[in-house]
């Protein structure tokens, strides 16, 4: 969770431009909510996720929230593999941007 958190800290900079003005977007504002997407979904598809929102409760009736929480967290871990493996491609491709961007290769396009 720390890892997610400070990737949807950087995803929240990429809404930044060059002299630091805030509104702006680009391609890589884009690859960058993409990937905090599937990082996200993928962290709070595990199993341990599933057992720190509902496990341990004996009647869900008493705990609705708790219960609506738990199907989510389960409808995500039936697609735990598929995740994994779309965040994974998703890292590498931003990280692949960025490093293109750091070299010179071309400039982020800018939509706003």
């Amino acid at each position: 969770m720390p890892v997610a958190g400070i990737l949807t800290y950087d995803t929240a900079l990429t809404f930044r431009d060059g002299h630091y003005a805030w509104g702006h977007a680009g391609l890589g504002t884009l690859l960058f909510l993409v990937n905090i997407v599937l990082i996200w979904s993928y962290t709070l598809s595990c199993h341990s996720c599933r057992h720190i929102v509902g496990g341990r409760l004996k009647h869900f009736s008493k705990h609705p929230v708790r219960y609506r929480l738990w199907t989510w967290v389960g409808r995500l871990n039936r697609r735990h593999t598929q995740l994994a493996w779309a965040s994974l491609i998703s890292v590498a491709v931003c990280d692949l941007y960025v490093y293109l961007l750091a070299t010179g290769a071309f400039d982020d396009p800018r939509f706003f």
